[in-house]
């Protein structure tokens, strides 16, 4: 049992103390994240990642395993008239009842997809004191790694089992000697697809509102591009953290790679739904900033990363 005796200290059940803002600073000196810590060789995880009692039967609910986001295919909407209009209604159906859908036939190669997990967990798999090099938590950075954005500043909240190498993409990108050398190629490349294709689901989202497909492109919607690779290494203990705990997104609209592990959630009539990998597709979340244009009801546009022995996803 633990109990809050002040800002930063804790008191434990046998008297001791566990200053979990030292403990946070510490972790954060190492600059070597949440791979450090398992490249170290640890058994126990550190308590700023616990996530309390995790209830995650849900994962294992059989309705789980039949209900799904939907899966919108973009292969024909230039093709006919009433072929663009089908996968409009599709698109504004999703985003009303659930704030998510994935896309197949979008455009972006599956080799590109596949490069660019592969080129973040080259990153993330690198030797540490090559990463050390490229640790920041200067949020002006336009190539920065790190763990836990909140870290130093959501103290009471616990910490994702997670790191991240994170590059602004547009509207003023990094030098290509910026970028690390392990990925940077095909950051360049995933950027250049997926910005297109953001500006495609842009127009499709605009007549979903009724609106001229051109409208969120006008209003600067597409101008703003942010790529986060995440890692999640292995856990010793997977039962008390999560890789993302449940949050909502604090933008627009976010494009997610997902790899083939698994482990993504979204919460669908007060329900978690495992978000099962699809080879080639992309996973469209609806943000915050856009979620009142389809009048979500509850929290359906809510998602989390369990725990899957190793993940990297975008």
């Amino acid at each position: 049992m633990v109990v809050t005796t002040g800002t930063n200290e804790l008191e434990t059940s046998d008297g001791s103390t566990y200053d979990g803002r030292a403990e946070r600073i510490s972790f954060d000196d190492s600059k070597t994240g949440v791979k450090g810590l398992v490249d170290s060789g640890i058994t126990k995880i550190p308590r700023m990642f616990h996530s309390g009692k995790l209830d995650l039967s849900e994962t294992s609910l059989s309705a789980s395993n039949i209900i799904s986001i939907p899966i919108i295919d973009l292969q024909e909407v230039n093709k006919s008239s009433s072929l663009h209009a089908e996968v409009v209604d599709q698109i504004g159906s999703a985003c009303r009842k659930w704030g998510f859908f994935q896309v197949m036939n979008h455009g972006v190669g599956v080799d590109v997809l596949d490069e660019m997990i592969c080129g973040i967990r080259r990153f993330h798999e690198q030797d540490a004191e090559v990463r050390k090099t490229f640790y920041s938590r200067d949020s002006n950075k336009r190539v920065r790694y790190f763990s836990n954005g909140g870290l130093l500043r959501d103290l009471d909240q616990p910490a994702n089992w997670r790191d991240t190498i994170a590059f602004v993409a547009n509207p003023d990108p990094p030098n290509p000697e910026e970028i690390p050398a392990t990925c940077r190629d095909i950051v360049a490349e995933y950027s250049k697809k997926v910005r297109a294709l953001g500006v495609t689901i842009l127009e499709l989202l605009s007549e979903a509102l009724g609106l001229d497909p051109s409208y969120l492109k006008k209003m600067d919607c597409s101008e703003a591009l942010f790529i986060m690779g995440h890692y999640y290494p292995a856990c010793p203990e997977p039962e008390l953290t999560l890789g993302s705990t449940e949050h909502t997104d604090m933008d627009f609209m976010t494009i997610l790679l997902q790899d083939q592990m698994g482990g993504l959630q979204v919460l669908h009539e007060n329900q978690w739904i495992n978000v099962s990998p699809v080879h080639g597709a992309l996973i469209v979340n609806i943000g915050d900033l856009l979620q009142f244009g389809f009048k979500y009801v509850g929290r359906c546009k809510n998602c989390r990363m369990v725990h899957a022995p190793e993940k990297n996803s975008l």
